[in-house]
């Protein structure tokens, strides 16, 4: 996930070297993002039903072919099917929903929001721990340069996988229950369900848009490389404290009201940002108090999906979820670029951010976040 998150900033030294525009490095992230989501719910029900392992081998294979593969693009074709499509694929079976779905079988229910919000914080100090290294790679050897480098660490991800042994055996000793299109039939008949995946178009939206161009937004105004690569780190590494205190607040309070007042506090942040002198220091300070929020949706939201449909289709159910967080992803990270090709600034998009916000506060009050009848009279 660190890896992942420092792409911004090879945005513009990678846009001089192939002489395109940011739209054409935002569309490659954009369709990183969309191949991302929209498979991702087919490798999910693969891994619910031959577990997490063999997923994540492949994923990290296809992760680091990716990487090198970027490394020999001439133009804008090219990065679109490496840096976009490959590793966008790569991501379906090496990030957090295939992470959180193992863990949620594993988990006892008292315990499974905390345990998603340790899962994403890991993830979170890895994009504090890695874009800084990355910068320094960035600036000592080029772009293609660093690329080989973190394709290296990458590869670290498959003996790794060793670690989702447990869940694999659960899943295989655990009983036949209800069938995936059951799942799909239940959850796609239920006002809830689609709030949710409502409200995750507007975090991909966000993410995307801010990891993507905020590293160019700030050079834009005159700040130095290092001080754009330490805001994103910023938010990674309170994100940590972010997403582990999203986890807790999950057993102690509705996860609906947790995501209305993180979409909230996002959109209060971004404004804040826009109003004040923009220095090195209030470049930072976004970094912190946007990192705060920036995966704090992901435990509530996968929480809420437990809680109200079960465990045993929770991989799949959620990458349905998650395909609206990418196919918003889409639209940030292409759309800023577009929007800036036009109109020379991303004005429009902060806006947008902040009126996002708006109804995605409203809308997740609105959500019936109760257990179905089914898992009520199972417990009973």
């Amino acid at each position: 996930m660190g890896i992942r998150q420092s792409f911004g900033i090879f945005l513009t030294p990678l846009a001089v070297d192939l002489e395109i525009g940011r739209q054409a490095f935002g569309l490659a992230v954009a369709g990183q993002n969309l191949v991302w989501g929209f498979v991702q719910p087919f490798v999910g029900a693969v891994a619910d039903r031959w577990g997490a392992l063999r997923v994540t081998v492949v994923g990290s294979l296809l992760y680091a072919a990716g990487l090198v593969l970027t490394t020999f693009t001439t133009g804008p074709g090219g990065l679109t099917f490496t840096f976009g499509a490959l590793i966008g694929l790569a991501f379906t079976g090496t990030t957090y929903v295939t992470v959180l779905g193992a863990v949620g079988r594993v988990a006892p229910p008292e315990r499974r929001s905390v345990a998603f919000g340790i899962c994403t914080a890991a993830g979170s100090f890895g994009m504090f721990a890695v874009v800084p290294g990355a910068q320094a790679l960035l600036d000592a050897f080029g772009w293609r340069n660093a690329f080989v480098v973190l394709a290296i660490a990458v590869s670290l991800l498959v003996p790794l996988t060793w670690g989702f042994r447990p869940s694999d055996r659960l899943l295989a000793d655990s009983p036949k229950g209800q069938t995936v299109g059951a799942a799909i039939r239940e959850a796609s008949v239920h006002g809830g369900f689609w709030l949710l995946v409502a409200g995750f178009f507007v975090c991909g939206f966000q993410i995307a848009f801010i990891a993507t161009h905020l590293p160019a937004f700030l050079g834009d105004n005159g700040l130095p490389g290092t001080v754009n690569a330490w805001a994103l780190a910023m938010v990674g590494l309170f994100n940590v404290l972010g997403c582990y205190l999203a986890g807790l607040l999950g057993q102690r309070y509705r996860q609906k009201h947790l995501l209305a007042a993180v979409y909230a506090l996002r959109g209060a942040v971004i404004g804040l940002f826009l109003a004040l002198p923009l220095t090195a220091g209030s470049a930072i300070a976004f970094g912190v108090a946007i990192g705060f929020l920036w995966h704090g949706t992901l435990p509530p939201t996968s929480g809420a999906v437990a809680r109200i449909f079960g465990t045993q289709h929770l991989s799949m159910l959620y990458d349905v979820v998650f395909a609206s967080h990418q196919l918003g992803a889409f639209f940030g990270a292409w759309g800023a670029g577009y929007a800036y090709d036009v109109l020379s600034s991303y004005d429009s998009m902060w806006i947008a951010s902040i009126l996002l916000s708006v109804f995605a506060t409203v809308i997740h009050l609105q959500i019936d976040d109760r257990p179905l009848a089914r898992l009520q009279a199972a417990s009973s």
